[in-house]
């Protein structure tokens, strides 16, 4: 059984005063739920939360990461430095670090094993962009950075991984992929990862959708088979949003 994970990127959004305000609010509001959730924030807002969010159930997220453990990377973050903030979870791969900073399939790879090697459970993100998918090559690219992303990573460790699934012609746009889109791409994720590894494998990894989630669509998106849960931008910036979407 599948626990249902929605998780908030606040990618480059708040200071320390409105990070505090969002973790009192949305603390009293995360409550008899069996659904998880996450905050993934700037890094100087990790330890705030940490400390804000402990023993709520809340998990606590960091936006990127580095695969060494230590280094002449100057303007990087170690997998162990995020360790010792008590961070819970990390994303890999995410769109806007792949577009912007270079982010490639090997350091992809390079950072899920690190950080399969660690306490910080990963969440790796895969998705097209608009002119693959008016080409009708979204599911080759989706699956080809699975395949990538999963290279060399035993089943066991396989399943300690969420994938976010989040067609790129969606984050941030207003447009959303609808729910049977969705549906179709995660069960493509599946499927890749049944034949990487074995059915039981594949149905025990959660599989999240990205791109422009609101409370008035986390409903439909959420009551699709091989959804899981969602990775929320936008909506995940103020606390009653999303609650809601965590509350779907």
């Amino acid at each position: 059984m599948r626990i249902p994970f929605i998780a908030g990127n606040w990618k480059m959004y708040k200071d320390m005063a409105q990070a505090r305000g969002f973790a009192l609010k949305f603390k009293t509001l995360y409550h008899g739920t069996d659904v998880k959730t996450a905050i993934f924030a700037p890094y100087p807002q990790l330890a705030l939360l940490v400390e804000e969010f402990k023993g709520t159930g809340i998990g606590v997220g960091a936006q990127n990461v580095h695969f060494e453990k230590e280094g002449a990377f100057t303007g990087e973050v170690s997998i162990p430095m995020l360790e010792e903030l008590g961070v819970d979870y990390c994303l890999v791969g995410h769109s806007e670090r792949r577009q912007y900073f270079g982010e490639t399939d090997e350091t992809v790879n390079l950072k899920l094993k690190a950080l399969l090697q660690s306490s910080i459970l990963p969440l790796v993100c895969v998705g097209e962009n608009l002119s693959e998918r008016e080409a009708g090559k979204e599911k080759d690219i989706v699956s080809g950075q699975i395949k990538a992303a999963f290279s060399g990573i035993a089943g066991e460790d396989a399943e300690k991984v969420t994938v976010a699934y989040e067609p790129v012609w969606a984050i941030g746009t207003g447009k959303t992929a609808t729910a049977q889109q969705a549906q179709d791409m995660c069960e493509c994720i599946r499927q890749t990862l049944a034949a990487m590894y074995d059915e039981e494998t594949a149905d025990k990894i959660i599989i999240q959708y990205g791109g422009s989630v609101k409370p008035d669509n986390a409903s439909e998106i959420m009551d699709m088979p091989e959804i899981d849960g969602a990775l929320v931008g936008g909506a995940s910036l103020d606390p009653l949003k999303f609650i809601e979407i965590v509350n779907f």
